[in-house]
This record gives C-alpha cells, sequence and structure tokens, in this order.
C-alpha cells in the first residue's frame, strides 16, 4: 500500500480494452483458411449483436477481450457471463462473455460464437472487473485470473433445481442473534466497528485478536451484523480445518442454511454446488480457503481475513495474488468493510495502519495481561547440563519440570519445527553436514533402526562415512517431530503422546493428561479445561535461524499461535534466547510493536512492504532478454541475477508509489516476448513473500 493511502492500492480499472483480434482467419499469406471460408459464408450482412469474450488464452500478447458475432438461435443464451466455445486461431477453445454490445468498433470481420456452452451466468461484473484489476497490480492475465476465480463447470450440478434462499432476517436466526457485540466488548473499538457495520458504512481494520478461542465467535457475531444490514459477507482462512471451525461458529450465530463453506475437500460436483449457491444469491455469506477470495458474494459488505501471514495464503499458481491484496481491492471497490485478523500483526498488515488505509482494533494491555500466557524463555546448554533426564528428552530443564507439572492439570502442547524422525545429519565426530555421495543431497533418517538416506534422491547411503575425517558414524543436527515423541515417551512413561503433523493431523485432542507433539500449524484444539495446560515452543533456533527476511516475523507468528491454544496464565517454555526481538514480543505478548518496528527497519533499507518487489525467474539468456527490453519506471534497481536451483533469480525493486508502473512495465515485456514465441519463458511474481 502507497503511504499516500488509497491512490495507489486502488489505480482503478479505467476502461477496459476492447479492441478485437483479427480472428477471420487469415493466414499471413493472405489466403483463407477453410474454417473462415465457411464462417463467411453462413454469415449475415448486418446488424448482428456482438459479444465481447475473455478467451481462455493465457499468452500475454493476447491479453484482452475479443469481439464476436453472435447468431439469431444464440441470442437468447449468449448472455453477459456465460460460458462460450469460440474459434480462435483455427481452433476451439473456451471463453467468457465479459459484455453484449450492439455493434464492434473493430473495422473486419468477425467470427461467430461457436456455441454456449453453459447459459448459467457464472461470471459477475464485479468479478469480472476485479479480475481485470488484479491481472494489471501481479502483471498477469485477465485467462489466468478467471481460472483462479471461477471454478470448472459441472453440468449435472447445474441442471439441478437450486434450493430456495432462506427467507427473513439472517441477524435474527440462530442462536447468537446478531444482537449486542458479544466479544467486541473485549476491545474498546469493538463496538464501533459493529455499529459502523450495521449501519451499512465500511470500517476497516487491522485486528490483533486476544489468545483463545473466543475469535471465532468474534468473526461470526460481525458477519451476522452484516447480513442484518442486508450486505453479504466473506471469509478466507488458512486451512480446511480452520474452515471447518469456522463453519461450525457461523451455524451458531446463524443458524442452518444461512452460509456456504468452500473447500477443496469438497470435491468437485459438491464445491460447484455451493459456490453456484453463491453466485445466484441463494445464500449471502460464504467462508473458505484462499480460493475464495473470488467467491461471488451478493452485495458484499464485509470481507474478511483471518491470520494473514500464513504463506497457505500464498497462490501457487501465476498471477500469484495474495488474498490479503485481494480482498482490499474488493473491499474499496464494493465500498465493503474489511477485517484482516490474527494473533499477530504482519508487516503489510502494518502499512495498511500506517497509511491510513486501516485502524488497528486490539485490547487494552490490562487485558492482555490477564488472558495470555506465562511465557518463559530457556536457554540449552546450561539448562540440559543440570538434569540427566531432560537430556534424555531433548528438553531444558525448565522445560521438562513444567510439562510434568503441568501434566497434572491437563494436556501439554510440545511444538517441534520439523516433521519426520531425524531430517538432519552430520558427522559424529567433525560435525559436517552429511551428504548423498550421487546428488550431495542431505541425509536424513526415517526410524531408530533405518539406514540414512538421501532427501533428495532417495538413494540408501548405509555404507556412508564422512570425507573429512572418516568417520562412519552420524549425529542428528536437526530433531523431527516423531524423533521428539520416542523422546518423550521415555522421558515420561505412561503419558499417552500424541503426534499431529503432515501424515496425519488432528482436529482436537480429548485426552485429560496427554502429550502432544505437533509441527507449527498442526496444533490440534484442546476440548476440555479451556486449553492446554502448557506448551513448550522446542528448537526455537531453527526457524529464528533461517535464510529469509521473514523469519523473525514467521517465527513470532508460529510461537504466538501456538501460546494462544493455552489457558490464560498457562506456563509456556520457548526455547530460544532471551534477548531476541521475537521472544521478547512473544514475552510481552506485543506483536504490534514487533511489527512496527520490523517495519522500520525494512524501510530503512527498502524491502517490502516499504518498498515493491518483482522476482523473476527463468535461464540467465531469458532473463538478460527480458530486462533489455522492459520498460522499468524511474529509480528502479535490479538485484541479481543470482542462481536459483537450475535457473536464475533476478530482483527488481521500485519505491512504493511506483509498483503500479512497475507492473505495468512488466507486463508489457512478457507481450513482447509471447508476440515474438521467445523460446524460454520467465516466471515473474510481484511481491514475493520469500526473497532469499
Amino acid at each position: 500500500m502507497s503511504e499516500g493511502g488509497e491512490a495507489e492500492l486502488i489505480p482503478g480499472l479505467g476502461d477496459v480494452p476492447r479492441a478485437p483480434a483479427k480472428n477471420d482467419g487469415t493466414r499471413k499469406d493472405g489466403k483463407k483458411s477453410k474454417g473462415a471460408a465457411k464462417k463467411g459464408a453462413r454469415r449475415p450482412a448486418e446488424a448482428l449483436p456482438v459479444a465481447r469474450v475473455a478467451v481462455d488464452m493465457s499468452l500475454p500478447h493476447l491479453d484482452r477481450p475479443f469481439d464476436y458475432l453472435v447468431p439469431a438461435e444464440l441470442a437468447g443464451k449468449a448472455v453477459p457471463g456465460c460460458r462460450v466455445r469460440v474459434r480462435f486461431a483455427g481452433q476451439l477453445v473456451d471463453g467468457l462473455v465479459l459484455e453484449r454490445a450492439a455493434e464492434s468498433d473493430h473495422e473486419g470481420r468477425l467470427s461467430y460464437l461457436e456455441r454456449v456452452t453453459s447459459a448459467e451466468p457464472v461470471l459477475s461484473p464485479e468479478i469480472a472487473a476485479l479480475a481485470r484489476e488484479v491481472a494489471d497490480r501481479y502483471a498477469g492475465t485477465l485467462a489466468d485470473v478467471l481460472r483462479l476465480a471461477i471454478p470448472p463447470r459441472h453440468a449435472r450440478v447445474e441442471a439441478e433445481e437450486p434450493p430456495e434462499r432462506p427467507a427473513g432476517d439472517a441477524g435474527a436466526a440462530g442462536g447468537g442473534s446478531g444482537e449486542g457485540p458479544g466479544p467486541w466488548a473485549e476491545y474498546p473499538a469493538g463496538p464501533s466497528f459493529l455499529k459502523a457495520l450495521g449501519e451499512g458504512r465500511a470500517p476497516r481494520a487491522v485486528w490483533t485478536a486476544l489468545p483463545g478461542p473466543a475469535w471465532r465467535a468474534a468473526i461470526a457475531r460481525a458477519v451476522a451484523v452484516a447480513l442484518a444490514s442486508g450486505r453479504g459477507a466473506l471469509v478466507v482462512m488458512a486451512d480446511g480445518r480452520d474452515v471447518a471451525r469456522m463453519d461450525e461458529a457461523l451455524k451458531a450465530e446463524l443458524g442452518e442454511g444461512r452460509h456456504i463453506a468452500l473447500t477443496a475437500e469438497l470435491g468437485p460436483a459438491e464445491r460447484y454446488r455451493r459456490w453456484l449457491a453463491v453466485r445466484r444469491g441463494t445464500v449471502r455469506a460464504a467462508v473458505g480457503t484462499r480460493a475464495a477470495m473470488f467467491a461471488p458474494v451478493e452485495d458484499l459488505g464485509l470481507v474478511v481475513l483471518w491470520d494473514d501471514g500464513d504463506d497457505v495464503h500464498a497462490e501457487p499458481h501465476a498471477p500469484y495474488p495474495h488474498p490479503r491484496e485481494v480482498l482490499a481491492l474488493r473491499a474499496h471497490r464494493a465500498r465493503a468493510a474489511a477485517l484482516i485478523g490474527g494473533f499477530t500483526r504482519t508487516t503489510e498488515a502494518t502499512q495498511l495502519v500506517e497509511a491510513g488505509w486501516a485502524h488497528a482494533l486490539a485490547a487494552e494491555r490490562a487485558r492482555v495481561r490477564a488472558v495470555m500466557p506465562r511465557v518463559r524463555p530457556a536457554g540449552d546448554d546450561a539448562e540440559l547440563a543440570r538434569d540427566g533426564a531432560a537430556r534424555t528428552a531433548r528438553l531444558t530443564h525448565l522445560a521438562f519440570q513444567t510439562a510434568r507439572q503441568a501434566l497434572e492439570h491437563g494436556p501439554v502442547l510440545v511444538q517441534v519445527p520439523r516433521r519426520g524422525y531425524l531430517p538432519g545429519l552430520a558427522c559424529g565426530r567433525c560435525r559436517t553436514p552429511a551428504r548423498c555421495g550421487a546428488c550431495q543431497g542431505p541425509l536424513s533418517m526415517t526410524s531408530a533402526h533405518a539406514a540414512p538416506y538421501c532427501r533428495w534422491c532417495g538413494r540408501i547411503a548405509g555404507d556412508w562415512n564422512c570425507p573429512e575425517c572418516g568417520f562412519l558414524h552420524v549425529r542428528a543436527v536437526v530433531v523431527g517431530a516423531r524423533r521428539t515423541a520416542e523422546e518423550l515417551g521415555r522421558a515420561f512413561p505412561g503419558v499417552p503422546v500424541r503426534t499431529s503433523g503432515r501424515e496425519a493431523v488432528l482436529d482436537r485432542i480429548d485426552d485429560e493428561r496427554a502429550l502432544v507433539v505437533a509441527t507449527p500449524g498442526a496444533e490440534p484444539a484442546a476440548e476440555r479445561g479451556g486449553g492446554y495446560a502448557a506448551a513448550l515452543l522446542l528448537d526455537g533456533w531453527v526457524l529464528l535461524g533461517r535464510a529469509d527476511l521473514r523469519a523473525g516475523e514467521e517465527t513470532l507468528r508460529r510461537w504466538m499461535n501456538a501460546a494462544a491454544l493455552v489457558r490464560p496464565s498457562a506456563p509456556v517454555v520457548v526455547a530460544a534466547d532471551g534477548a531476541l526481538a521475537p521472544v521478547q514480543a512473544l514475552v510481552r505478548w506485543d506483536p504490534v510493536t514487533y511489527a512496527e518496528r520490523e517495519l522500520d527497519e525494512r524501510r530503512e533499507v527498502g524491502f517490502p512492504p516499504a518498498a515493491r518487489m518483482a522476482s523473476l525467474t527463468g535461464t540467465p539468456a531469458a532473463i538478460r532478454e527480458f530486462l533489455s527490453g522492459a520498460r522499468l519506471p524511474e529509480g528502479a534497481e535490479v538485484l541479481g541475477p543470482v542462481p536459483a536451483a537450475d535457473k536464475e533469480r533476478a530482483l527488481v525493486r521500485v519505491p512504493r508509489p511506483a509498483g503500479q508502473a512497475l507492473a505495468k512495465a512488466l507486463r508489457e515485456a512478457q507481450g513482447v516476448r509471447s508476440a515474438r514465441k521467445a523460446p524460454e519463458s520467465v516466471r515473474v511474481q510481484i511481491d514475493p513473500l520469500e526473497l532469499i
């Protein structure tokens, strides 16, 4: 976001380009193809309506609508937003009708629509305009954005009888009834936020939530207020587990049938059925993962994004839009309220507050201190030397005693940064990292009785010996969740040990007395007693030592998300140096000050979000050609290229106000290379999460 506020964030669509392609079948030698002759033979002389179609083509130099004639037999079906088939460059391709017009500005001959695949108007005008703006902002194409926004068609689902729209006022349904501030009473500005939302205004807030599970009820109350005001609401969560819990909270607040949950686990048919319910206006509230950021909610009045720092929000497909930016654009375009929340605050959200685009929404410090856990940092070597049992379990004396005492009152959460058993090995004598002899990949072990193997090529390295000193044995450098669970089982005999990670993620834990070993993001909720009796955050050096610009911010986010599952005033032990800034922020439960300091430091060195950056990844020759032909804005700085896997990567940095000019320059450069049919592609990513 720009220093000046909305001007840079919301540049405006302007006029969508309407210039149609010369798709009349004329070849370069001037002759007509057979398809074109057939089309010309059945084309009437005058005055057929025109459909402007977004053709499903990702070629940057063809990123514009194309005009097609609408034959009389398709005039009633080819409505704006429907799916069609058109002939493009001699092939039949899919497309979406953007709008109908009486005539075309194109002076040449136009082809006909081949057929209407479905008369269902799946593309709303709001989403069409949003998709164009997102494509421009991220230097992508409209076709790529529309693929993210509109799910594949399921003909049987479209033919089903649509359910009836629930009658009555949504805010008056359900157990919560949407009356009163509810959990928002904990925040000084919470009731005024709800009041502005209920009056149809567009408050925008960056919300630092109190620890505990009440944040879901708070979001549900905000959705109920938005629905009661006659507008729709959209909630975007990081993963399917959060969507399921939010779904339960919305049912409790709104009642049955008032909202829709959208996740990939539903399957193509059910997901399309629910998406159609939103598009048809059957329901006006939706909750889902990142793909739901484009959900066509009718008369949108509220957008909510929870935990915007989670890297799961990052879209892996071009043009790589982030839900935070997309929802901010939607809120601005629809004059809707926006709520970006989490237990921590990202530097990007802090930038929104500093730019005046949003206001801070947080509880008073006295209330924070009353509900936060008691966090204590613990060193490693000094504490391990004090207790043999603690050394066996890879715990400091403080962590061991904390876990033993807390188990008398409830379950204990143990967060381990790495999954697996022993994901990192080194020479047992000289500590040289253990590498594969074939590909130089890192060696790891899957169990205590397994031989080391290469994580890259899978080769068994049973005969490994250190290339530096010749020693035959290895030691653990990084210990995974399964090995930690094994160690804890020996240190706490008779105590059940549960694991939650990539292989099997637990949704909740019901044991009154258990050790729960989980990787970040896979921590189950403790249903009994109001949360965990204690939490141990192990191997902090693994998270803090990553070569990543966001290492400290991401580490604090993972720690606070885990600590927020602990009961008020319960102990949390973090295995890291207490003098580090992220550890101090955790001890004080003050993510806002840390984010503000982080933003100031990035502003001094010119890193995002204080500046705008684009990542260019490709072969060295392709990057050189790309940069030589790109008309970068004044003040642009090229960093690199540097090796990146088997390719190279260059970064282009510009001042924040020049972000749109940078995106435009990169789009034009991509278009030129596309028109020239450059043999090697360059991946362009605006504001990537990973810079190092």
